[in-house]
């Protein structure tokens, strides 16, 4: 059951990028912080609900494909024959196998399963980037928004904050002139986007936690008229948008061989880009396109661990601090689901790239690498989300974790060290209780209650293994 207090205290609570101590905290009715109090009395702290560990702000998770949870470890092994090699284009193929294959059911239990791991993992909102439309033939559904629906169940259910992105997606590639046969799923149209969209927002008028956007998969999958008229609905209604974009050196190569301008280059130029706008990976830029995205005043999603796993390359975290660029961070394709890895994975890429230490604390001029990354991440996730998210402060969404205070990784760390350990040292068991618009969620017990269907939905999906294609 989920426990409700409008007054808190914390000894110690992360408040405008540092440790503050005996901090009071008071939520408003609609699940806002009205009150944040650093060094609160011990009378001003009566009968306000003592936290135990150290609090920190949820973070929004800004890139979400809920049903590739789904072949989370299913795609480790190499592609067999003499001239094999894997690569994203070879993930991708084994990919489509899982979603020609999901059913609203399957993607309620799935995404039920990966939203509670999100919220164990220290996310309290969660931005579904989300093109799975039609039915496993590729016919349309009655209810254009019966995907998005199962996505909106499973968020509600779990208590974690969704930001419903559908997504549209027209052809499959620069020159074609429709999908692939295993892209039937993804068929959409500016038109029937706007449907879902409306339809969503309908169905959760009454839930604060609810919003809905639009994304446009990638320039190589939607047509330059139809991106433009998205854009404009999205404007219009003051909607974030979300676009893949600069993910793939081929993309990129793909990109100037038919409109002659790199993908950054050519959005930039042919679209009225704004505040609105999320660059999803942008892991291939020139210091022109950063800064051209900065000016325009849109934001980049990194997704560190899936650009790993999928071999994409290193964004140019150094190139875009030098510019104070916006951004946020996702999981993406799920190999993992907590913040803290995404943040740690960032930073050692960067490492690993550069061969010097502390990255991120010299591009985003701080003195610890945790706290840049953490705050950056914290930032660009209202961005990403479009709501209020921007941490303990009076008028945001009062969402936050508390460390366990027993936690090996932090046991004996002096306090204003405490964020450090937890980015570079911590095992991803650090995170104790969630709060979500002030509320504490029974993690525990949400567990507990959306394991055993997603085990079903997974038998269901792969008790034909030679038919998955994950091998």
């Amino acid at each position: 059951m989920n426990k409700v207090a409008n007054r808190f205290v914390a000894d110690r609570a992360w408040v405008q990028g540092r440790w503050e101590s005996d901090v009071l905290l008071e939520v408003a009715p609609n699940g806002a912080w009205s009150q944040v109090q650093a060094g609160a009395s011990a009378q001003q702290q009566t009968s306000a609900f003592r936290l135990n560990g150290s609090v920190l702000p949820g973070l929004v998770n800004a890139h979400s494909h809920a049903f590739q949870r789904a072949i989370a470890g299913l795609t480790e092994r190499r592609s067999l024959g003499d001239q094999a090699s894997d690569d994203f284009w070879t993930w991708r193929d084994r990919m489509y196998a899982a979603a020609n294959r999901v059913t609203p059911e399957h993607l309620e239990a799935i995404a039920s399963q990966l939203y509670t791991e999100l919220l164990a993992g220290g996310y309290t909102q969660v931005c579904e980037f989300h093109y799975l439309h039609s039915d496993v033939s590729g016919a349309a559904y009655a209810n254009p928004a019966e995907m998005s629906l199962a996505l909106v169940r499973a968020a509600q259910r779990t208590g974690i904050g969704l930001t419903l992105l559908p997504t549209l997606y027209m052809r499959s590639g620069f020159t074609a002139t429709g999908l692939r046969e295993d892209q039937r799923r993804f068929a959409s149209t500016p038109q029937s986007i706007a449907r879902i969209v409306e339809e969503v927002q309908r169905c959760t008028a009454d839930d604060p936690a609810i919003n809905v956007g639009i994304a446009l998969h990638s320039l190589r999958a939607v047509d330059p008229a139809a991106l433009r008229e998205m854009a404009a609905y999205a404007r219009a209604a003051h909607l974030p948008v979300h676009i893949h974009i600069a993910e793939q050196t081929q993309e990129v190569e793909d990109c100037i061989g038919h409109t002659g301008l790199r993908p950054i280059e050519w959005l930039l130029e042919n679209v009225s880009v704004d505040a609105h706008w999320n660059l999803v990976h942008a892991t291939h830029t020139t210091t022109a396109e950063l800064t051209g995205t900065r000016q325009a005043g849109a934001a980049i999603v990194i997704c560190p661990t899936t650009e790993a796993n999928l071999g994409d390359g290193v964004f140019d975290l150094p190139g875009y601090g030098a510019v104070q660029g916006n951004w946020s961070i996702g999981s993406d394709s799920h190999v993992c689901r907590s913040w803290v890895e995404e943040l740690r994975i960032l930073e050692y890429s960067q490492r690993l790239h550069h061969r010097k230490r502390n990255v991120a604390a010299q591009a985003l001029l701080e003195e610890s690498s945790a706290t840049a990354l953490f705050e950056a991440a914290l930032s660009g996730g209202v961005a990403a989300a479009g709501q209020p998210l921007a941490g303990i402060a009076v008028g945001q969404r009062a969402d936050f974790v508390t460390l366990r205070p027993d936690s090996p990784a932090l046991l004996g760390i002096p306090q204003d060290h405490v964020l450090d350990a937890l980015v570079f040292s911590g095992s991803g068991r650090d995170i104790d209780g969630v709060y979500v618009g002030g509320r504490q969620l029974g993690m525990d017990a949400l567990q507990a209650a959306v394991a055993t269907p997603f085990a079903r939905a997974m038998r269901d999906l792969w008790a034909n293994p030679a038919g998955s294609q994950c091998r």
